[in-house]
């Protein structure tokens, strides 16, 4: 609630969530996938899958509307060593091009999102400062598309 407008990760807007703003505008860069990844003969068919990941609320999301039953590691970097070391089933983890996870002999599972880079607008900003921000809004959409082009 301090600024008036920001640049967030979709994968931040949605692990901690979007009640303080809007989010008018997908700048279209830092595109990336927030993924599952397991070992390659994993057996993922178990009753409850430890999952590692930095992201709890979107993997404890995910997992639920699955219907499966899951307990969470909450691990911040290197998540792809952790089903080596046995501590994990599978990680949930943001991927680019895969090939960290080949290199951890980890192959990606099930897609859980398109992540790139957003505007947020604090929602009091919004109404508060509406012309300005609009006027700003204007101009990054048209540099997104003209990058597009």
């Amino acid at each position: 609630g301090s600024a008036d407008i920001g640049v967030a990760g979709k994968d931040m807007i949605m692990e901690c969530g979007s009640s303080g703003f809007y989010e008018p505008l997908d700048l279209q860069i830092a595109r990336c996938r927030l993924m599952s990844a397991a070992p390659l003969n994993a057996k993922l068919d178990s009753q409850r899958l430890r999952v590692a990941t930095k992201f709890v609320n979107i993997a404890k999301d995910y997992f639920s509307g699955l219907g499966r039953q899951v307990d969470i590691i909450k691990l911040n970097g290197a998540l792809e060593l952790a089903p080596q070391m046995g501590l994990c089933d599978c990680i949930v983890d943001i991927v680019d091009t895969g090939k960290t996870l080949q290199a951890n002999g980890l192959y990606p599972r099930d897609l859980i999102a398109e992540i790139s880079t957003r505007v947020i607008v604090n929602r009091a900003s919004m109404k508060i400062k509406h012309d300005q921000v609009q006027a700003l809004m204007r101009r990054l959409e048209q540099s997104v598309v003209s990058r597009q082009l």
